[in-house]
C-alpha cells in the first residue's frame, strides 16, 4: 500500500476535503500527521486545541484514508523553552546551548523534557488512541538526526554519572576497567566523573564508549515512554518510528525498536548518494547523481527490515529534489517509480511519500512533494499512479519476503570504536560494511542483517565487517550456527572497556582461529600494498593487521611481503586488511559455491531482489541491459531487457 505525510495546519482548512479526495484517487492508503503540530495542539501552556486535528481527522477518515498520528515532541514550542530553558542540549564538541529555531531541540536526559513530553503525548492518545480513523502511531521523528544523542548538559552529566555508578558499583571498579591510572585520571568518587568532551586532546577511549552507550540509552528511555503510554491508551493500533541509519545517529536501533510493531525508515537516495560520494571524483558520482546509488537504499531498507521482527515501513520517500544535501539534483524520470518498488521488493509493508504538497514557505520550501504549492501535480505525480496499477498486477500480498540464507553483523558498538579510536582517518566502519554488502549484492544476493545480540541461526554464510567486542556467548552462539563465518579486521580487537583482551586480539574469536594480532598499521587511501589469493592479485587499502597464525588454521592470502592476509580454519575465515569490493565479491562467491547458495554476478548498476515466488531485476544504468532471468521466464513486469531506470519482474 502507499501513503503520504500530510500537514492540514500548513494549509487552509477549504483544501482539505479536495487534498483528501485527491488524495484516494491518486490511490493512497495512509496519511501521516501530526508529528511537528505541538505550537497548534498547545498554544499555550496547559491549554489545548484540539478541534482543528478532530476536523482534520473527520475529513481524512470521511476519505476513507488511514491515518498514521504522530507525537509531536520532535519540535518543543518556544513558549516551552522558555518555561524550562534546561529542556534544551548543549553541544558537545562547543559547549555551547543549542537553542530554539528549527527542530530537535531538546535534552533526552532532561527530566523535565521527559515529563513535559510523556504529558502531550498522553494528552494525544487519551483524545485519539480509539478514534477510529486513527490506524497507528509515530512516535517523535527521525529520533537523534542532527547528531542530537550527545549533549553534555548539566542533566546529562549528573544522568551519566548515574548511570556509571549502576554500571560499576564502586569508583575503585571503574578506575579499573577504564585503565584510568594512565594520565593521572583516577576518580575518588562518581561525582567527579565529567562528560568525556572539551579537554586539551583526546579523552579515554573508555570514557567516551562509556558515554556514548549511556547516551543511547537515554535515548532509548526517553522513546519508550512514548511507547508506553500509546500502549496503555490506543489498543490495536501499531506503533511504529521513523528511523535514520544508527551511523547517523549514535543509537542503539535494535534497542530502540525492541517494542514497536514494526520500523520505518526515510528513503531519500538522491541526498544519501550526494552526501556519502561528496569526497569521490565526478567520474564515480556523475552517473548516479540523478538516480542515486544502487545499493544505498537497500542497504538501509535491509538493515531496517531486522529491527523489529522482519516487517518495515518507508515513511518517508523522496519524490523529487530536496533541499539539504550538499547538492540537490531532481530525480531521473521513473526513479520515484523505480525505488517504491525497490523499497516492497526489499519488504516494505507501505511506501509513504514525503510529502502531498511543497511548502511554500519556511526552511524546506525547497523540498519537493507530489504537489507544487500551486495544487499541480509534480514529475512524481504520474509515477505513483503508474506504481498504484503496477501494484495491482504484482499482488505481493501473498508473496513474504523470506529468510535469506546470507546475513551481514550490524554491530553499533564497532561503529563506536571506530569514531573513537579511528587509528587512521580513512577508517569508516560504516563504508566497510557497506563494501561488504555491496560485495554481496553485485552477486545477486538476498542480504539479512542481525545484531550481535540477535539469533545466527539458519544462515548459511554470515558476513561480520565489524564485531568489535564479541562475548562469548556471542561467538558460540556463531560457532553453533553452522555457518561459515568470515571476520574483518578489528573484530575482536577491545574488550567491552575498548582495553585489549588479555592474549591479544581477536580475542574470544580465538575460540575459532587460533590467530593473534600482533601488529596493526594504517595507510592513506593513496597508498595501497597489495596482496595475493587464488593467484591473483588484490589491493590492500588503509588498515593492514599482522597475525601470528597458529596450528590448525591455513593460509589462504598473503600480503607482498608475505605476511598471512587471510587466514581459514574450518568454517571461520580472517580477513587482515580492508580489501576491495572485486575481492570481497570473488571470496563471498566462493564461499557461497560451498555452501550451494546461487549466484549471479549482475550487469553493473542492476540489482536483484526475490519476494515470494518472484524476482525483481532493478537497472540504476542509463542503458538497457539483460536481465539475469531463465530461458522462457513469465514475466509479470517489463521483460528480458530491462530499459533504462526501469524494473523487470519475473515468477521463480
Amino acid at each position: 500500500m502507499l501513503g503520504v505525510c500530510y500537514y492540514p495546519e500548513h494549509w487552509p482548512e477549504s483544501w482539505w476535503r479536495d487534498d483528501a479526495r485527491r488524495m484516494k484517487d491518486l490511490g493512497l492508503t495512509y496519511v501521516r500527521i501530526g508529528e511537528f503540530a505541538w505550537s497548534r495542539f498547545e498554544p499555550d501552556p496547559g491549554r489545548h486545541d484540539f478541534d482543528w486535528f478532530d476536523r482534520a481527522l473527520d475529513v481524512l477518515g470521511g476519505a476513507g484514508l488511514k491515518v498514521v498520528a504522530c507525537t509531536p515532541t520532535a519540535t518543543p514550542p518556544k513558549w516551552l523553552v522558555d518555561k524550562y530553558p534546561d529542556i534544551l542540549p548543549v553541544d558537545p564538541h562547543t559547549g555551547t546551548v543549542r537553542g530554539f529555531g528549527s527542530r530537535r531541540h531538546y535534552d533526552f536526559s532532561s527530566e523535565t523534557y521527559l515529563r513535559e513530553s510523556n504529558r502531550i503525548t498522553l494528552a494525544l492518545a487519551e483524545r485519539y488512541g480509539k478514534h477510529d480513523a486513527v490506524a497507528g502511531w509515530q512516535t517523535d521523528n527521525e529520533i537523534s538526526c542532527h547528531k542530537t544523542t550527545l549533549s553534555i548538559s548539566e542533566s546529562a552529566k549528573l544522568a551519566f554519572r548515574r548511570w556509571c555508578k549502576d554500571r560499576y558499583g564502586d569508583i575503585a571498579t571503574l578506575n579499573e576497567a577504564w585503565g584510568n591510572i594512565f594520565w593521572s585520571m583516577e576518580y575518588r568518587s562518581f561525582d567527579e566523573i565529567d562528560c568525556p568532551f572539551l579537554a586539551v586532546t583526546e579523552t579515554s577511549p573508555a570514557h567516551r564508549m562509556a558515554f556514548f552507550r549511556f547516551s543511547s540509552d537515554q535515548v532509548a528511555r526517553f522513546h519508550q515512554a512514548q511507547v508506553d503510554i500509546l500502549r496503555a491508551h490506543s489498543p490495536g493500533r501499531f506503533i511504529t518510528h521513523n528511523f535514520i541509519p544508527m551511523n547517523e545517529t549514535g543509537v542503539d536501533n535494535y534497542k530502540l525498536a525492541e517494542s514497536l510493531d514494526f520500523a520505518s525508515y526515510d528513503n531519500y537516495p538522491l541526498g544519501r548518494t550526494d552526501l556519502w560520494m561528496a569526497d569521490r571524483p565526478a567520474s564515480d558520482f556523475q552517473r548516479y547523481m540523478r538516480t542515486g546509488h544502487p545499493d544505498f537504499g537497500t542497504f538501509f531498507f535491509d538493515q531496517t527490515r531486522s529491527l523489529a521482527g522482519g516487517k518495515f515501513w518507508i515513511m518517508e520517500q523522496q519524490p523529487g529534489p530536496v533541499n539539504w544535501a550538499g547538492h540537490n539534483p531532481r530525480p531521473e524520470p521513473g526513479m520515484v517509480r523505480l525505488w517504491t518498488l525497490e523499497a516492497f521488493a526489499h519488504g516494505a509493508e507501505v511506501v509513504s511519500y514525503f510529502r502531498w504538497r511543497q511548502a511554500p514557505f519556511a526552511q524546506e520550501q525547497m523540498h519537493a512533494g507530489l504537489l507544487r504549492p500551486d495544487c499541480t501535480e509534480a514529475e512524481a505525480f504520474p509515477q505513483v499512479q503508474q506504481v498504484v496499477r503496477e501494484l495491482a498486477a504484482l499482488d505481493l500480498a501473498p508473496a513474504p519476503v523470506a529468510k535469506a540464507r546470507v546475513a551481514i553483523i550490524a554491530d553499533q558498538e564497532a561503529q563506536w570504536l571506530g569514531e573513537i579510536e579511528r587509528q587512521g582517518n580513512s577508517y569508516n566502519h560504516t563504508k566497510v560494511t557497506l563494501a561488504w554488502y555491496m560485495a554481496a549484492r553485485a552477486l545477486g544476493l538476498d542480504v539479512d542483517f542481525i545484531p550481535p545480540h540477535g539469533d545466527p541461526s539458519g544462515y548459511d554464510l554470515i558476513l561480520a565487517p565489524g564485531l568489535a567486542m564479541p562475548t562469548a556467548a556471542q561467538v558460540k552462539r556463531l560457532a553453533d550456527s553452522g555457518a561459515t563465518l568470515v571476520f574483518a579486521p578489528r573484530c575482536g580487537a577491545k574488550k567491552p572497556d575498548v582495553t585489549m583482551p588479555e592474549g591479544l586480539p581477536p580475542g574470544e574469536l580465538r575460540q575459532l582461529l587460533p590467530i593473534r594480532v600482533v601488529n596493526v598499521e594504517t595507510t592513506r587511501p593513496d597508498c595501497p600494498d597489495t596482496l595475493v589469493w587464488g593467484n591473483k592479485t588484490y589491493e590492500s587499502r588503509t588498515w593492514r593487521e599482522q597475525l601470528e597464525v597458529g596450528d590448525g588454521a591455513e593460509v589462504l592470502a598473503r600480503f607482498d611481503n608475505g605476511d598471512a592476509a587471510l587466514v581459514r580454519k574450518d568454517k571461520a575465515l580472517y580477513l587482515a586488511s580492508i580489501v576491495g569490493e572485486d575481492l570481497l565479491t570473488d571470496l563471498f562467491e566462493s564461499l557461497c559455491g560451498e555452501r550451494g547458495i546461487a549466484t549471479v554476478r549482475v550487469p553493473p548498476d542492476m540489482r536483484l531482489r526475490r519476494r515470494g515466488n518472484i524476482m525483481f531485476a532493478f537497472n540504476y544504468a542509463n542503458e538497457a541491459q539483460p536481465a539475469p532471468a531463465p530461458a522462457g521466464a513469465a514475466f509479470v513486469l517489463g521483460g528480458p531487457m530491462v530499459g533504462p531506470r526501469d524494473v523487470s519482474v519475473w515468477k521463480v
